[in-house]
């Protein structure tokens, strides 16, 4: 976007104001998904059908173009409006992106011909001329109306990024306009983006991008657009669920919130064994009393596609809102998750279950699209097998990662990867250079990607997969005091009914019990970590010496208790490699950039990731040589060492 976003606004509300959109019925389908994360490949999944446990794949992008062509052959034959959305984070999570970052996310998403995508925060986490070249590139418009990039040498002439975009309809068939003028008489659908306003405090590299206001900026656009006589308006949105149900109940003129974010599938999915979320295409009161705004999401990974119907009055206002999410199946059904040719189920068995998902109204079996999964293989699958190196370690049964514990049984994942960064800072080969010992490690539950299948383990399924974020490991004290404001911070912050669950922390050499005392809230009720074999109550006068990731040790992703322990001064230790030997790097303090964005500044040399001949994988390392040396047959550790007493 080459202006700020009033120019932009003011520009076109003038060149729109003499037009007038006919009152008409009209009802708008929209297809959408969200938190893509690069899952190009099909999830496995367990399935529960006919009180059977079963297992098979789940979506990928080749399905999701397939089910996204069924919705344009149905509204093509009933001559009805349709638009297919994406609401942000395609990028990051898998190990195609590794290899790729945004090359193959632009290729395979303008593929499924996408009407719009917002920006998500893992959109930011490369740099910004890298995000300049996947937005330049993609066939679709990137939206973001809450977004400034005039200050930015790399986005700001990024002319395909824009706070919103016009659609005019006649019947099925829709054309882009720059003005409701252009439409004449056929009626327009505008899509407006919103990202995160704390977009800095969350996401990697932001640069000299400002982000406004969410709710401020929603409505000055929608006023805009109805002053130029836009009737149908479509929030496009990376919040979080939590946060576009406020905005619909702050903001006059939505009708319709697509979200994404908090990777919220919602609807009942309990008849597959799966949980029960809020409902799907949920209508809010505006805060004028008249108008309703319906809000969507549709979970993660290219798992499923939602379809929502809006039926609208002759004034233009929400009359009917309804549609559900749809998981995209394969048609193959296995006995065991390793899905080897005895686990698969006999002819009868298969026929069975796939008489039983078409009784279901959330649940579909859809083949790929053949042109697609063609492409995937034969430009993209040969990098990816030969970039995932040598075997470290066997999994003899699945291990799932979940984000907040059900029934106080958690991530199996997380826990494994807090012992593998304990272990490793606290050998006498890191000690070496540090002079440190270690009392316990933190993880965030979002910075571990994926679960981990059974059979071989390799390096490649750990960096490219289960952590790939490219973390410098840091060390750094906090007293006891200071870690019960962090732990109160971070699940008060991840345990409400929609909210960003990725912050919540797992340790090594810790344990907690944290008890819910009203919906959302609670208190910590016992925190202790491991000295000399025994766990002791930890002492909210004394420091302790942490290990964790230092985008956490920086306080990112709402774990502020770090940043302000280290706004005036700091002991903390970065560990980085530098032409393949292990570095460490003093920091000194940390800061805010203008931005609001946290800064690292260093005592001597300054860690750049970017630079040629550093390598900052130092979490993905030392959960490789814990494999390596402690667990080269990796199964579950006997607890999480975190407990919630939930409502």
């Amino acid at each position: 976007m080459n202006k700020p976003l009033a120019v932009g606004l003011l520009a076109l509300a003038l060149a729109g104001c003499a037009s007038s959109q006919p009152e008409q019925p009209f009802t708008l389908t929209l297809a959408h998904i969200n938190d893509t994360h690069s899952h190009f490949e099909p999830s496995d999944t367990r399935l529960t059908l006919n009180k059977k446990t079963v297992y098979t794949r789940i979506g990928g992008h080749p399905r999701l173009l397939s089910y996204a062509n069924v919705l344009r052959e149905q509204a093509a034959e009933t001559d009805q409006p349709l638009l297919f959305l994406h609401g942000g984070d395609g990028w990051q999570g898998s190990g195609y992106f590794k290899l790729n970052e945004g090359t193959m996310n632009a290729d395979l998403l303008s593929r499924l011909q996408l009407d719009a995508m917002v920006l998500g925060n893992h959109e930011f986490d490369l740099d910004n001329q890298r995000l300049a070249a996947f937005i330049q590139s993609v066939e679709f418009p990137v939206l973001a109306a809450n977004l400034d990039a005039s200050e930015d040498a790399d986005l700001q002439a990024a002319d395909n990024l824009t706070p919103y975009v016009l659609y005019a309809f006649k019947g099925n068939k829709k054309k882009r306009i720059d003005s409701v003028a252009d439409a004449g008489k056929s009626p327009v659908v505008a899509v407006m983006g919103l990202v995160l306003e704390d977009m800095p405090e969350i996401a990697s590299h932001t640069g000299q991008v400002r982000f406004a206001q969410e709710i401020a900026t929603a409505q000055q656009t929608v006023n805009t657009l109805k002053e130029q006589g836009v009737k149908y308006i479509v929030a496009l949105t990376h919040l979080g669920l939590d946060r576009d149900q406020r905005l619909a109940e702050k903001v006059n003129g939505i009708d319709v919130i697509v979200g994404g974010h908090s990777h919220s599938l919602l609807g009942d999915f309990s008849n597959l064994g799966w949980a029960k979320e809020a409902p799907y295409a949920r209508q809010f009161n505006n805060p004028d009393g008249l108008g309703q705004t319906c809000v969507v999401q549709a979970g993660k990974f290219a798992q499923a596609m939602g379809q929502v119907s809006v039926s609208f009055t002759l004034d233009g206002r929400v009359e009917r809102c309804e549609g559900t999410n749809t998981l995209l199946a394969d048609k193959v059904f296995y006995s065991d998750i390793r899905r080897q040719d005895k686990h698969r189920l006999p002819d009868a068995q298969q026929q069975l279950m796939a008489k039983t998902i078409t009784e279901l109204p959330n649940i579909t079996q859809i083949d790929e699209d053949d042109a697609l999964r063609a492409h995937i293989d034969e430009q993209y699958r040969p990098a990816l097998l030969k970039a995932y190196g040598k075997v470290i370690g066997h999994v003899p049964l699945p291990l799932a990662h979940v984000r907040l514990p059900i029934a106080n049984k958690g991530s199996q994942v997380a826990p494994l990867v807090a012992a593998s960064q304990l272990y490793w800072v606290n050998t006498p080969e890191v000690q070496s250079i540090t002079g440190r010992r270690v009392d316990f490690s933190l993880v965030a539950v979002g910075a571990v990607r994926n679960n981990i299948e059974p059979g071989e383990l390799k390096e490649g399924n750990v960096n490219l997969e289960v952590l790939p974020f490219v973390n410098a490991m840091s060390l750094v004290s906090l007293t006891g005091h200071q870690m019960a404001g962090l732990l109160l911070e971070t699940v008060n912050g991840s345990i409400g009914a929609e909210a960003h669950s990725g912050k919540l922390p797992y340790g090594a050499g810790l344990r907690y019990t944290f008890n819910e005392t009203s919906r959302g809230r609670g208190y910590v009720a016992r925190m202790e970590y491991l000295h000399d074999g025994q766990w002791q109550r930890i002492d909210p006068n004394a420091r302790y010496q942490v290990a964790l990731t230092g985008y956490h040790a920086s306080g990112n992703d709402g774990w502020n208790t770090f940043y302000e322990a280290q706004k005036v001064a700091t002991d903390r230790l970065d560990l980085a490699y530098v032409e393949g030997n292990l570095t460490v790097f003093p920091v000194a303090r940390l800061g805010k950039s203008k931005q609001g964005a946290i800064e690292v500044h260093y005592q001597n040399q300054a860690l750049d990731c970017q630079q040629s001949g550093v390598t900052c994988n130092a979490d993905a390392r030392a959960f490789i040589d814990y494999v390596q040396a402690r667990r080269p047959i990796l199964t579950a550790l006997p607890e999480s060492g975190v407990k919630l007493n939930r409502l």
